[in-house]
């Protein structure tokens, strides 16, 4: 069994974007990345100061727009217009979850398309399903970068995805698709998981349930993948 380092190939592919941004900058460019938080969910407030920190080590300037729980659509529109709007601006991010009474869809529709880091506006979305280039979720384009890195074949493989969130599951079927997988998505009202599992050269947990998908699901000489928290 081959067990993939993403930790090691991480550290190999911010190497390489510390290069490239110093290259950008002997160009006069200074990427930029703003984050939004909205309210205090500490899973969020987690994820926020990593990316800043990968951005500092990177040598990628960012700022933080750290929002209260009650804070209006409007308001938070009106901030993704004034990101939308500054030239010194790269790249936007909006952390979710937001709270409940907050349109989120609405939101990732209003980030510019050129500056959604991650994939969510549906323009971006549609050029996904085009297998355009452009911005994919983060989590599928890390295993799809994964792949490649350990010369994993896709073509005609046939592969299950266990999820179908917009953040996870569905873009991660997508790219799967775009690579010429046989692609199937399970989700909480497929019957017979097992038996689909057991028949895929490729399964991936796209779900938010540690240790679902056990010895027996997968056959022998298969690729079993999980994304946690998602």
């Amino acid at each position: 069994m081959e067990i993939i380092d993403g930790k090691v190939l991480a550290q190999n592919v911010r190497e390489n974007l510390k290069s490239e941004v110093e290259e950008l900058k002997k160009r006069g460019i200074s990427p930029k990345f703003a984050v939004i938080l909205v309210g205090n969910d500490k899973a969020s407030l987690t994820y926020v100061k990593s990316k800043n920190k990968a951005c500092r080590e990177l040598g990628i300037e960012c700022e933080e727009k750290i929002l209260n729980e009650n804070t209006n659509m409007e308001e938070l529109l009106g901030i993704i217009d004034d990101l939308n709007k500054r030239k010194d601006i790269s790249g936007i991010l909006l952390q979710s979850p937001i709270p409940t009474h907050l349109d989120i869809n609405e939101a990732f529709k209003r980030i510019a398309p050129e500056k959604d880091v991650d994939g969510f506006n549906p323009c971006n979305v549609g050029k996904l399903c085009l297998n355009q280039d452009t911005f994919v979720s983060c989590t599928p384009y890390g295993i799809m970068r994964m792949f490649e890195a350990y010369n994993i074949p896709l073509d005609g493989k046939s592969a299950v995805v266990i999820g179908r969130s917009n953040i996870v599951g569905k873009p991660m079927a997508l790219s799967l698709l775009n690579k010429n997988a046989t692609v199937t998505i399970c989700h909480s009202k497929t019957q017979d998981l097992k038996e689909i599992t057991k028949k895929a050269d490729i399964v991936i947990a796209a779900i938010g349930k540690k240790h679902f998908v056990t010895d027996d699901m997968v056959k022998e000489r298969s690729s079993c993948y999980r994304c946690w928290n998602k």
